[in-house]
């Protein structure tokens, strides 16, 4: 659905990867209208081609999907090769992901072949860059709670981003702004345990939520999977980490932050 924002800006919020995603783009760069037609059937512009994007993703990448390649390569019924090349991209970057973070994040979560952990904010950044191509110095894409902000939300404002409190339902834990970066929680809010220690192969208890902070959304929603799998372990490991911060609300109720988390709470 398309709908008007701020004076010269359009949003519109598009259901696809099992989730919905929220365009604020400046209607400059937006194109017409996208209406609500959904499937992938967008308008011109800028953000037709971002939501177009979107829905490749999805039945390519979908492990829900009998027919995406994921699903098929994971069944073992093509080969690399016979898959989008964008596979072996991902492929490559989840094992990157994974040997950076001590093998806590994986394309295989309880052994069925599953890069949704690391797709999902590719996906959003490089819609976001789709935007940034077409013109466009101040937009933001949010899927599901995981956003790439790009410029400012208006002269002199930043980009706020309300974080949503694991164990109170209807609650923030706290709002991050800022301009130029990314924000991705992973937690039990939405879905209860569902993150997979990979070492135990159980769902990962230590954490209710954790929240990264970087520069782009492929490797900030990235770590907080791995984060949130680590547990116990994952404050120092983000403190490790060149331009990333994070907060953190343990399963007991506590909450802790990184060193460098403070600057985007304005």
């Amino acid at each position: 659905m398309t709908g008007s924002g701020r004076a010269g800006r359009l949003r519109h919020a598009e259901h696809v990867m099992g989730t919905v995603v929220s365009f604020d783009v400046p209607a400059s760069v937006g194109g017409a209208s996208v209406g609500e037609a959904g499937g992938g059937e967008a308008g011109g512009g800028a953000l037709g081609q971002a939501v177009r994007w979107l829905h490749w993703v999805d039945a390519t990448f979908s492990p829900y999907r009998e027919d995406s390649d994921v699903s098929r390569f994971g069944r073992g019924e093509v080969s690399q090769a016979q898959c989008a090349p964008e596979l072996a991209e991902v492929l490559e970057a989840c094992a990157t992901v994974s040997a950076r973070s001590g093998g806590y994040f994986t394309s295989t979560p309880g052994g069925r072949f599953d890069p949704s952990g690391y797709v999902k904010g590719w996906a959003i950044e490089h819609a976001a860059a789709m935007l940034t191509a077409a013109g466009s110095a101040e937009h933001s894409v949010n899927g599901g709670g995981d956003v790439q902000c790009v410029g400012d939300r208006g002269p002199g404002q930043f980009w706020r981003i309300g974080i949503a409190h694991p164990l109170r339902p209807g609650a923030l834990a706290l709002v991050v702004t800022g301009r130029d970066f990314a924000v991705a929680t992973s937690g039990v809010a939405e879905r209860g345990p569902h993150i997979v220690n990979p070492h135990t192969g159980q769902p990962a208890t230590g954490l209710a939520s954790v929240t990264v902070v970087g520069p782009g959304l492929t490797l900030t929603d990235a770590y907080a999977t791995a984060a949130f799998a680590m547990g116990a372990g994952a404050r120092d490991w983000v403190e490790s980490l060149d331009g990333y911060e994070a907060f953190a609300i343990t399963s007991g109720g506590t909450g802790w932050q990184t060193s460098g988390f403070r600057a985007y709470l304005r």
